[in-house]
């Protein structure tokens, strides 16, 4: 009975730990979502907006390789019909920035709430792996702002089936397509980390991975197709390096699986 008892508060004392690093978590993206909720000129007029504008910094590269690649003034209009539509996508962006804004330090909390079960020599590769993975997240956010999204804009908005049509965008949507286009590349970027974990204990191996790389390339453009504004464009924009990301995972693969003393 005793030990019963023992065990019951072991894991009543884990899930009162758990507990509190979820509300400290969600407490960092609370204070990140009313740092940009604050900031709604600068976030909107400088950063999301800013892709609308030719002086973009995507925009300038180009350009600067040829000058057949300079992108025009973008030929839309965006609007609002919705009477609450401007307060609800503030509060998006403020929710979406607070995620990005308190990604590292959810990171150091699951870290806190793993690192008392590892060993010594298993905390100096966990710390490793948690800054890798957020700079793997920071990449896909950076990729997805960068990226995808100027050139998703840029091709959407001068689309034309007809002259008579005038874009005028949806605000909504516009602000939609941004928010979900970062934060889908940042996650997705964790496909590495993901493999990792997954091989480190045995679930899969990177000839599994080799032997289903066609499916997962179906399974990669559908998530894209699911994930990204209904063009092909933009799924062949997020789906190629996600493709990439999944070789590089069979390469952390193989690597862990040699480490794990498995052959690959």
């Amino acid at each position: 009975m005793k030990i019963k008892d023992q065990k019951k508060q072991s894991f009543l004392s884990h899930l009162e730990d758990l507990r509190w690093h979820l509300t400290r978590s969600l407490i960092a993206v609370f204070i990140g979502s009313l740092l940009v909720f604050l900031n709604k000129s600068f976030v909107f007029d400088n950063i999301l907006f800013a892709c609308k504008h030719n002086d973009f910094p995507t925009y300038i590269f180009l350009c600067n390789l040829s000058e057949r690649l300079c992108i025009k003034d973008m030929p839309f209009i965006l609007m609002n019909v919705e009477m609450a539509g401007q307060f609800t996508m503030h509060l998006l962006v403020a929710f979406v920035g607070g995620i990005i804004i308190a990604f590292p330090y959810v990171l150091f909390e699951i870290w806190s709430f793993v690192s008392p079960a590892l060993y010594k020599n298993e905390k100096k590769t966990s710390i490793v792996i948690f800054i890798f993975s957020f700079f793997l997240f920071l990449l896909g956010v950076l990729f997805g702002y960068y990226i995808i999204i100027p050139f998703s804009i840029n091709f959407l908005s001068a689309y034309s089936i007809s002259n008579s049509i005038e874009n005028n965008i949806h605000f909504i949507s516009f602000i939609k397509t941004i928010t979900t286009l970062i934060l889908t590349t940042g996650f997705l970027f964790q496909l590495p980390l993901v493999v990792y974990f997954l091989t480190r204990f045995n679930f899969i191996n990177a000839a599994q991975l080799k032997q289903y790389r066609r499916h997962a390339f179906v399974v990669i453009l559908i998530m894209a197709s699911i994930l990204t504004p209904p063009d092909v464009f933009s799924q062949v924009l997020i789906g190629l390096p996600i493709f990439i990301l999944y070789e590089f995972s069979i390469l952390v693969a193989m690597l862990t699986s040699k480490k794990n003393g498995i052959n690959s």
